[in-house]
């Protein structure tokens, strides 16, 4: 008998025989019994692996059928149950006991890498005194034995914190990977030493994190599920262009995004994954085996070339897809090597790694950049803003779209640093995140103009008008508001500077929908059509939806079929095309001369500008009495108040004036009536 066995019988006897009761020491040999029948049918069986090791207690299983073999339930006869007391359990037929087993041992339990410690209701423990401080007749404590060092602990949750408190030590090999028995396909319950999450299809393995609940130690976000989403679709829609790309998640963490890259799109993407945490590495490997994804960890210069489907040929029953994974600072990873899609998603502000991304992308690639440090970008830390970001801003009602355009205005100058350009594909604010994708241009002469689009914004402090100034101009000639003049002392500020160029492009949302529909994304389809009518600004929603003929968009000298106001019944493949230096000067030209194209910078919020004491009309009724006064209007994400149009803030205030009615008019007029009634 191994010294584990023993200390478990000594402690299941000598622990009874103390506990003075009538009917205990029966219980301490029925454990000590079951102990010495686990260890004689382990050595009976040495090719076999029991479920319950010797230096187990039995009441720590891996299966439900562990516990069903400490009693032999096809006999007949009345049974005692393994892990109760006779006055607390008493004996009855096998389809009763085995219900007792299922509902109260076996879902009352804490998991530990794949073994289950179900709750124990033997005497193993000191009994708990009564008030009279009588030990004798006290009540037994239900208990837990820990698989580590065999201590027993009552409570669930302080079991949890017991066994973190192993792994942190380094007193297990706790590696978290889930038992064969534990299907990966469903999340494990709360309590256990482990959980894996499915997403997209894509299975993460997770550790989590007691003291907060929303974040794991690992970094997965549930709340980024969107931001994710929106990811995969603008790498869907460039791998449409080039195949293969070579793409990089810089910030693996539990390596979800990258996992999923490669699980759907297969053969189309190189996916590498880098992180610089051992546990995350750890962690991104063995969540590769769970999707069954070859990880590829060597030096990257030094690996084999791919097969065609993009499996390093093995034999057959390979895995679907191969990714990299590379523990590495992503600054690093982008100085040595060039990719064509960069993710950056690093914990708060990105603009420590623009500059390595920007110096090695190759050209027309995409650079894709979430921040996630709001206290800056939303005017709450206005030093921090200034430190990062060298903007100044103030608190407005627009704070949103002036946080993603401040996140553009940093790209764009890390860009010209290394003579690109960019131009913004997406750029979305939500609450938690501001997430920007730009494609990247080649030359200084794309450089000059993405810098020609930053700009200092004048803001006026009373009104909250506000106008991007231009060169030469001065502060109060610019704004269209006459506060500067009515009010003593200056009204106006400058903000910035910010990019005052587009922040959508239309063709691109559009493919985006396309991919979001082809894999089942329902989650983003509501919100990249909301996208796609605030770039057109306007309110009509002809989307990808009905009959239309294919016509050509050009994106950043691309020119690329795509679906203008309808899909025809199968879906269409996109036709590339790239275009030569002179024609996309042309193309450059052009789109500078259709500036007025772009939707209007900002929007006004329709509850900051209302009229106290007047009744506003409702907000799809609004928009339609602006486009019947000639002006172009959308909704926009950014505030769900909000409406985007090119109309003064002047004009926005004289159409709601004239379509809003006093609040108290029906009141005024039943008094009127009753009064009226009264004299009669």
């Amino acid at each position: 008998m191994s010294p584990w066995g023993w200390v478990y019988a000594w402690t299941a006897g000598v622990r009874c025989l103390g506990g003075g009761g009538a009917g205990a020491p029966s219980v301490g040999d029925k454990a000590a019994d079951h102990t010495v029948q686990t260890e004689a049918a382990a050595a009976d069986n040495d090719t076999k692996p029991s479920t319950t090791t010797t230096e187990r207690h039995v009441s720590i299983q891996t299966k439900l059928e562990g516990l069903e073999v400490l009693v032999d339930l096809n006999g007949a006869g009345r049974k005692s149950c393994p892990l109760c007391p006779e006055e607390k359990f008493k004996a009855c037929y096998s389809h009763k006991l085995r219900r007792h087993l299922q509902n109260l041992h076996w879902k009352v339990y804490v998991e530990f890498e794949g073994q289950r410690m179900c709750i124990c209701h033997l005497p193993c423990r000191n009994l708990k005194p009564s008030l009279s401080g009588d030990q004798a007749s006290g009540r037994h404590v239900a208990h837990y034995h820990c698989v580590v060092c065999s201590v027993t602990i009552a409570r669930k949750t302080d079991m949890i914190s017991h066994l973190k408190r192993h792994v942190n030590k380094g007193e297990t090999e706790a590696s978290y990977c889930g038992s064969t028995d534990v299907p990966f396909e469903e999340p494990a319950p709360s309590g256990q030493a482990y959980e894996i999450m499915k997403e997209l299809g894509t299975n993460v393995q997770l550790l989590p994190n007691h003291t907060t609940p929303q974040k794991s130690d690992t970094y997965f976000n549930r709340k980024m599920k969107t931001n994710r989403q929106l990811v995969f679709c603008s790498l869907a829609v460039l791998a449409e262009e080039r195949n293969p790309l070579e793409c990089l998640d810089a910030f693996g963490a539990t390596g979800i995004m990258g996992l999923q890259w490669a699980k759907h799109l297969r053969n189309a993407v190189k996916v590498t994954i880098t992180d610089i945490s051992d546990t995350c590495i750890k962690m991104i490997k063995e969540n590769c085996e769970l999707n069954h994804i070859r990880v590829d960890g060597g030096p990257r210069g030094s690996r084999g070339p791919r097969g065609p489907d993009g499996v390093s040929g093995e034999a057959e029953g390979a895995p679907i897809a191969t990714v990299e994974v590379v523990k590495m600072d992503a600054n690093v990873t982008m100085h040595m090597w060039p990719f064509d899609y960069i993710h950056l998603d690093p914990f708060g502000t990105a603009v420590n790694y623009l500059d390595a991304a920007f110096r090695n992308v190759r050209n027309l690639g995409i650079i894709s950049v979430t921040s996630t440090d709001t206290g800056s970008l939303y005017s709450k830390s206005p030093n921090v803003t200034l430190r990062h970001y060298g903007c100044h801003i103030v608190r407005t009602e627009y704070y949103r779209e002036l946080a993603a355009r401040m996140v553009v205005a940093t790209m764009a100058r890390a860009a010209a640093r290394c003579n690109k350009g960019i131009e913004v594909l997406l750029a979305v604010a939500l609450e938690h995140f501001v997430l920007v994708v730009v494609r990247v241009l080649r030359g200084p002469t794309q450089a000059d103009e993405t810098a020609k689009r930053l700009r200092k914004l004048v803001h006026c402090q009373w009104c909250e008008e506000r106008v991007f100034l231009k060169l030469g101009n001065m502060v109060d000639e610019t704004l269209p508001c006459n506060c500067h003049g009515s009010l003593p002392g200056k009204t106006a500020v400058q903000l910035g500077p910010l990019w005052s160029g587009p922040l959508f492009n239309t063709g691109f949302l559009r493919r985006m929908l396309s991919a979001a529909v082809q894999h089942s994304m329902d989650d983003i389809q509501t919100l990249v059509k909301n996208l796609i009518c605030e770039s057109d600004c306007t309110t009509l929603k002809s989307l990808v939806h009905g009959t239309s003929a294919l016509t050509n968009q050009v994106e950043c000298g691309v020119v690329i079929k795509t679906l203008q106001s309808g899909g025809e019944s199968g879906a269409a493949e996109p036709s590339v095309k790239r275009k030569s230096g002179d024609e996309l000067g042309n193309v450059v030209k052009k789109m500078k001369s259709d500036g007025s194209l772009d939707h209007p910078p900002f929007y006004y919020s329709i509850h900051r500008h209302s009229i106290r004491g007047m009744n506003m009309p409702k907000l799809n009724k609004f928009l339609q009495y602006l486009t019947e006064a000639g002006f172009r209007v959308s909704r926009t994400h950014f505030d769900p108040t909000g409406v985007r149009t090119d109309a003064t803030l002047e004009q926005f205030k004289a159409v709601l004036t004239k379509y809003s009615v006093p609040t108290y008019t029906n009141a005024t007029a039943t008094q009127t009536s009753v009064s009226t009634e009264k004299i009669a």
